[in-house]
């Protein structure tokens, strides 16, 4: 029987909602928009692991499978190397490959094996291409576009991707021969402090949903009570009006639920157009956890019942009318107090007990205790709004309309900002985060890129092609200047002792003296020097009397290795080996880090004391300085390196470098903040203009007895500035301090107090963007026709 009642006053409250006139269907679009840009948001939220799992998945699929050794040439067999470049700031990766029989494994995404000097592209990578920006990185891929890569050999449709055939890789020059593709890595546990961070951004990033699709379901509340009120004038009871009014908002959330389906449904379809954070997918992998998804499309319709009887309990619905006391009894805040000392109590156990070699926390404890944390918060504000705008009176007339408004109904204007308050809240505790693990997770290179700012190195048949290879750099657009040396090996002379397995082996470069004051701290140099360099053991290399075993002043040196591998190349030739004298003359000198930051060691040579062709399969390495003024200069230096040697290896000298887990739960927080703020800039506008459209007949009434619509206007941005800046208040005193909790956890200090500065930012600037965008409705409402009744 109880049963039956409930479902009959809900679906009358439900029959309500759709048919109570065109005030009653607009604040059902109105509670059901709000609720589908939440719903959608939560779905979308559901749908990012699997997102970012099958890019992994993807990227695993289309690599050469490394599983099985493959020693000899077959029928199925190719030679592979990836090949990853950068253009202007976009990483462009690629795959080599040469088939050595009749019936290649074809790429993932392709549907035949590319001709020799193709390359099928990526649909992005045509595009780029083929405009007229992608003209400088056609001269870095010089193979004839043959083809597109289909969605099973990409990570993602914007993706910079291309496979090509070509003859000149061999087993001295490739990554390796495959059969088939698809290789899985094992992947890796992530430790702690990353498990901490991807809670904390979870719990941040989704309780300003849940309170956005709170405050959506309380839209129109004004309206809905005067409804109320003559449904208790034909007889209906008190319980009765509650159970339809949780009918209309049930009605309102469950068709929130269905745009919110759309909009995802909408979302997914468009997700490859948008790229957010260097992320984008193809629809098909935008697909929610159907646990998460099932919880969160159950959890909506729930919530906006209990919404909805919670916010009864303070209106008294009589026959005669609703009745809100002119002056509200005062709010509570010791229970608003206590959400907050939950949530510390809770997280205080875990301070100082996380350490980044473990691999998991008590993330129940630490999600349940930050979610306290911030619902308290979140709470406290109405509390505040109220205590701070009953203290403020006199001021421009504008003022005090919009402090007169609040002191009526503060609840109305602090749940207008309460999706930003919280947001707010965890997003200055996860920057406070995010720095001190930053700090965790980021190593500095050695490299030093004041010096140098890119490095290349490419094999050569002989030392005058390397050096004609470190010429060509020296002319390339935009160098502005090079660290050049043609490098290779010495080796001690004569039969091997006992013991020994190989004969003794030092580096030889031969460059300039600018060049080799780099590798070496010199005393003095010029044309003619040579120094025995000497790292002493640092970075793992071979202590000082193994260099000077192979090569010291005075000794004689060969410069073809005396005893090769069968395997090793050149282990065939005959006749007698080069010989050189290292000078007798020549200085020991200390090595210095060059500019990658790498402790070399060996011997240094000016170029008038060895002939560089002399040297034995040398190698050019140059270091290249950029000029900054000149566009594209690094796009030059690629450009020069794949001409010369598609091969080569060309490296960006950066000063540190972060954890690649680090960046990736980074850049998933990053998309999913992005979401959350725009979510959160869409709900204050919503909100404002509801606020708006129930106070349409005052606006009117106002402007009919003479007032300023530009009094009216200045009215309306305060009565979202007080409880807005209140609220920035609130968020960066609760921000500080759950941060400081946090960071408490895992043993960190606070590394900038002033990190509340941007978001505090971004928080005005919603003020004055939803202020500007309800303008034109404002202007509306105040026309004489909103006096018109029935």
């Amino acid at each position: 029987m109880r049963f039956r009642t409930w479902a009959r006053d809900l679906a009358l409250g439900a029959r309500f909602a759709v048919t109570g006139g065109r005030p009653g269907l607009l604040r059902t679009l109105l509670t059901a928009t709000g609720v589908g840009f939440g719903v959608a948001l939560l779905l979308i939220a559901a749908a990012l692991p699997n997102m970012l799992f099958q890019r992994e998945v993807r990227e695993s699929q289309r690599a050469p499978d490394g599983s099985e050794t493959i020693s000899a040439p077959r029928p199925d067999s190719f030679l592979h190397l990836g090949r990853v470049t950068v253009f202007r700031g976009d990483v462009v990766s690629g795959l080599l490959v040469r088939p050595e029989g009749a019936a290649p494994a074809v790429p993932p995404g392709a549907s035949a094996f590319p001709a020799r000097g193709e390359m099928l592209v990526s649909p992005a990578l045509r595009e780029l291409l083929d405009s007229s920006d992608g003209a400088l990185l056609k001269k870095r891929l010089p193979y004839r576009v043959g083809g597109t890569i289909g969605e099973a050999g990409l990570i993602g449709p914007a993706e910079l991707r291309y496979v090509a055939h070509v003859g000149f890789l061999t087993t001295d020059n490739y990554d390796g021969r495959g059969v088939r593709y698809g290789w899985s890595v094992p992947e890796e546990p992530m430790n702690a402090f990353l498990i901490l961070l991807v809670l904390v951004a979870s719990v941040v990033l989704l309780v300003p949903v849940l309170v956005f699709i709170a405050t959506a379901v309380r839209f129109g509340g004004e309206q809905r009570d005067r409804r109320l009120a003559a449904l208790r004038l034909v007889g209906a009871d008190t319980a009765m009006t509650r159970r339809i009014a949780a009918g209309e908002s049930l009605a309102g959330a469950l068709l929130g639920l269905a745009v919110g389906l759309g909009l995802f449904a909408v979302a997914r379809q468009f997700a490859g157009a948008f790229t957010i954070w260097d992320v984008n997918a193809f629809p098909s992998d935008v697909v929610p956890i159907p646990a998460l998804a099932a919880c969160a499309l159950l959890t909506v319709p729930v919530a906006s019942v209990v919404v909805t009887l919670f916010a009864l309990r303070g209106v008294a619905i009589e026959p005669l009318g609703v009745v809100r006391t002119a002056t509200p009894r005062r709010r509570r805040l010791w229970w608003r107090l206590l959400l907050v000392a939950a949530g510390a109590a809770l997280l205080a156990p875990v301070i100082g007990g996380i350490e980044m070699t473990q691999s998991g926390i008590d993330s129940v404890r630490i999600g349940v205790g930050v979610t306290l944390a911030l619902i308290g918060l979140t709470s406290l504000l109405p509390w505040l709004v109220e205590a701070v705008v009953k203290r403020l009176h006199a001021g421009p007339v504008a003022w005090q309309l919009a402090v007169r408004r609040l002191q009526l109904s503060s609840g109305t204007a602090a749940r207008a900002v309460s999706g930003i308050v919280v947001a707010a809240t965890g997003a200055i505790a996860l920057q406070m985060l995010f720095q001190a693990m930053e700090h965790e997770f980021t190593q500095g290179t050695g490299s030093d890129s004041s010096r140098a700012q890119i490095a290349v190195g490419a094999h050569a048949e002989n030392g005058d092609e390397a050096r004609a290879m470190i010429a060509r750099f020296e002319r390339t657009e935009g160098v502005d200047g090079v660290i050049g040396v043609v490098s290779s090996n010495v080796w001690r002379p004569g039969p091997l002792k006992d013991g020994e397995e190989f004969a003794p082996m030092a580096s030889i470069r031969v460059g300039d003296c600018a060049s080799l004051r780099e590798f070496a701290t010199l005393p003095s140099c010029r044309e003619g020097d040579v120094f025995v360099f000497l790292a002493h053991g640092v970075q793992g290399s071979p202590p000082d009397e193994r260099v000077t075993r192979a090569a010291r002043p005075g000794a004689t040196v060969v410069l073809r290795d005396p005893h090769p591998h069968p395997s090793s190349p050149g282990a065939g030739e005959k006749g007698p080996l080069p010989e050189w004298r290292v000078p007798a003359d020549a200085r020991l000198v200390d090595s210095r880090p060059d500019p990658t930051g790498m402790y070399e060691y060996g011997v240094l040579a000016t170029r008038s004391a060895i002939d560089p062709a002399r040297l034995d399969t040398p190698d050019a390495t140059a270091m290249v300085r950029l000029d900054p003024a000149v566009p594209d200069a690094g796009e030059h230096v690629r450009n020069t390196a794949a001409e010369i040697d598609p091969t080569s290896w060309v490296r960006t000298l950066n000063d540190t470098e972060q954890d690649a887990q680090f960046s990736s739960v980074r850049t998933g927080i990053l998309v999913g903040s992005t979401l959350t703020m725009l979510l959160v800039a869409a709900s204050l506008l919503v909100t404002t203009l509801e606020q708006l459209r129930d106070r349409k007949r005052l606006l009117s009434s106002l402007v009919a007895f003479g007032t300023r619509r530009s009094t009216l206007s200045w009215s309306v941005l305060w009565q979202t500035a007080v409880p807005m800046l209140l609220g920035l208040g609130l968020a960066v005193a609760g921000g500080l301090g759950l941060g400081i909790v946090l960071l408490a956890t895992t043993g960190q200090g606070v590394q900038d107090w002033w990190v509340f500065l941007p978001v505090v930012g971004i928080g005005l600037a919603l003020i004055a963007a939803v202020t500007l965008l309800s303008m034109p409705l404002l202007w509306r409402l105040m026309r004489a026709d909103g006096l018109r009744t029935e």
